[in-house]
């Protein structure tokens, strides 16, 4: 069975030291910018490097019928791929039918082949595509109006446009049997529908995720990691580096300097100053699953390490958080440790006892253990609120993998979301007030969370309501297994994932 945070280290992967520089060309994550189909207004393309927003200015009749005029920033794709911004048009507009997007390419030629997904300036939201050079423009329609967040996803020949109003899921709708090539030119763009005119747009959280291929295998095959960091607030999002291999489970230090992630079984240190990575020593402990987590004060760190005196399986330690030799803590395996006491003198954590994995604590000190849940089902995922009154959790006893909370002891166990998505991990805000979970889709079976899947990030209160979406992303295991809150609690970190 796959457990939460389990990540041996893995065999015949990258160096953790070729640490990659993130989006230095100016462009950022795109290649070039160009008018297509001769509009007779010349569009421009800007860059922020610090917010990592474009905004794009372009004129254009129409991108319909037989031709399309436009303004693109894009970049050359092959294969399966995943397109992903946050949109928004800039001011009321001359027509009520100018049009921003994602658009999908073979040439460079207006009247050449394409699927787009579209934002007109009436809220109309569709999928159009033109299967023939010079033909005519298809269009497919969603039931979304006036979304702000707009995704394109190609796979084998379909596809995908999902997008949303922020704090909402996805709405989708899907084109089949797509022939474009291969390799295509894939970006960003803006059409003024009206050739005196130019319009403006900005595009944020610009993401072009290359998937994992279908066939590989899991805590095997690894691809690409980004270490991102979110404004709560804003939704704004920033890659802050990205890495060739994977590193999971960010969270910060309580001087709010550093981030703490685990790579290949170590864990290493990113200096939010500098950009650059260190190992952080753990002595003998270098099989390390992706749930260290630090004490309230942020002095000390607990981890689970496979421990070779215990057949490999996953034991509970602490050390300095600056580093040091651990000391063991669990007697018995596997333990996956997930959160300490607002006091630190405990420890909660999902143990499997006869392959049955409940949620138990125990001493700092060491000791007898404490059942807290008792049931065939899987839980997992404590986390002590800052006020101890609570440990939250994620369980299946429900059928889907929901949020519960119980009390210290055990008891008032209550479950705290209700939808159709399964949520794992819930991590409580410093102010005791929110969590954050993530949430993978229905046909996930509940009892795990695997890698490289399309999955939410969300927020709701501690007491519980409605959770509203943060973070569209492609990720999962190792995204946000440990609390990713800033001590000032503006902002998480986490991973996403793509093929670099």
């Amino acid at each position: 069975m796959q457990k939460s945070g389990l990540f041996i280290s893995a065999l015949l992967m990258l160096s953790i030291t070729t640490l990659a520089q993130v989006q230095t060309s100016k462009l950022g994550v795109l290649e070039a910018t160009t008018d297509v189909g001769a509009p007779k207004n010349t569009g421009s393309t800007s860059y922020n490097a610090t917010t990592q927003q474009y905004t794009l200015t372009g004129s254009g009749t129409n991108m319909w019928g037989e031709k399309d005029e436009f303004h693109f920033a894009y970049k050359k794709l092959k294969g399966d791929f995943i397109l992903r911004a946050h949109v928004k048009l800039i001011g009321e507009g001359v027509d009520p039918h100018r049009k921003i997007g994602w658009s999908v390419r073979p040439t460079l030629e207006g009247n050449g082949t394409h699927v787009s997904a579209e934002l007109h300036g009436d809220g109309l939201t569709s999928l159009q595509s033109r299967s023939e050079i010079g033909g005519i423009t298809e269009s497919l329609n969603s039931t979304d109006s006036f979304p702000d967040v707009i995704q394109l996803e190609r796979k084998a020949g379909t596809y995908i446009m999902s997008t949303a109003q922020y704090g909402k899921t996805f709405t989708s709708i899907t084109l089949n049997n797509v022939d474009l090539g291969d390799e295509v030119f894939a970006g960003i763009f803006v059409c003024s529908h009206n050739a005196e005119v130019i319009e403006k747009a900005v595009f944020s959280n610009v993401r072009i995720v290359l998937p994992a291929p279908d066939d590989f295998t899991p805590y095997r095959d690894y691809i690409g990691s980004n270490l991102e960091v979110m404004d709560i607030a804003t939704g704004q999002r920033k890659i802050l580096a990205q890495f060739p291999n994977s590193i999971q489970a960010p969270n910060w230090t309580l001087d709010g300097k550093t981030l703490i992630y685990n790579s290949e079984g170590k864990l290493f240190n990113f200096d939010l100053t500098t950009n650059t990575s260190s190992e952080l020593y753990t002595g003998f402990a270098t099989r390390n699953n992706n749930d260290h987590v630090l004490t309230f004060d942020g002095k000390t760190i607990g981890i689970s390490h496979h421990s070779e005196d215990d057949n490999g399986q996953s034991i509970i330690y602490y050390l300095p958080t600056k580093g040091g030799d651990p000391v063991r803590v669990t007697p018995k395996g596997p333990s996956y440790f997930h959160g300490w006491s607002p006091d630190g003198k405990e420890l909660v954590y999902t143990g499997g006892r006869n392959d049955v994995y409940n949620i138990y604590k125990i001493s700092k000190k060491g000791g007898e253990e404490t059942k807290l849940t008792d049931l065939t089902t899987l839980d997992d995922g404590p986390e002590y609120s800052p006020d101890g009154k609570y440990i939250y959790f994620n369980s299946t006893r429900s059928g889907k993998m929901k949020i519960w909370r119980m009390k210290p002891d055990g008891s008032e166990q209550q479950q705290m979301t209700f939808d159709e998505y399964n949520d794992w991990f819930p991590h409580i805000s410093p102010d005791g007030k929110s969590m954050v979970i993530i949430s993978y889709p229905t046909d996930i079976d509940p009892a795990d969370h695997p890698f490289y899947k399309r999955v939410y990030l969300r927020i709701m209160p501690v007491e519980g309501g409605e959770p509203t979406v943060i973070a569209y992303l492609y990720g999962g295991q190792g995204t946000i297994n440990v609390p990713s809150w800033s001590p000032d609690g503006k902002k998480i970190a986490f991973v996403s994932n793509s093929q670099l």
